[in-house]
């Protein structure tokens, strides 16, 4: 993954989640197609928030297991004309993920690296970062 915003930004065409989901999942006689032609033939930025939405329909709309939902997530974010937002804290989180962490709560953790710590309710989440060695981790 690419995961710094390149100085010529104006070049780039930010894309929708509903573009990367016709891309992965080629459901759509009409868009993904069309979905297809626009990602490979030039450079696109995917915001995080985007990549969020995209991980959240795969596992909930298409049912995809945590490890395909990953290996087609890494898979388009691998593709030359596509750049990340935050692509290592974005490939973390699938990481973690894969191994068992919501794939929010695992973004979060990351887009929050730069704080001295992280609380929440959710024990789970508390339970599973400690678990990967997020020890500032903490029950509010």
């Amino acid at each position: 993954m690419r995961v710094s915003w390149p100085k010529q930004s104006a070049d780039m065409l930010a894309i929708d989640t509903n573009l990367v989901i016709r891309y992965l999942t080629n459901d759509h006689p009409k868009q993904s197609p069309r979905a297809r032609a626009l990602i490979d033939g030039e450079a696109v930025f995917v915001a995080v928030t985007v990549m969020l939405e995209v991980e959240w329909v795969l596992r909930s709309t298409y049912e995809y297991r945590p490890a395909d939902v990953a290996r087609a997530m890494r898979s388009f974010a691998g593709l030359p004309t596509v750049t990340v937002e935050d692509g290592a804290v974005v490939a973390t989180a699938l990481d973690l993920a894969e191994r068992g962490m919501d794939f929010a709560d695992a973004l979060h953790l990351g887009k929050a690296a730069h704080c001295s710590g992280m609380a929440s309710f959710d024990r789970k989440f508390v339970k599973a970062a400690k678990a990967a060695g997020y020890n500032t981790v903490r029950e509010a």
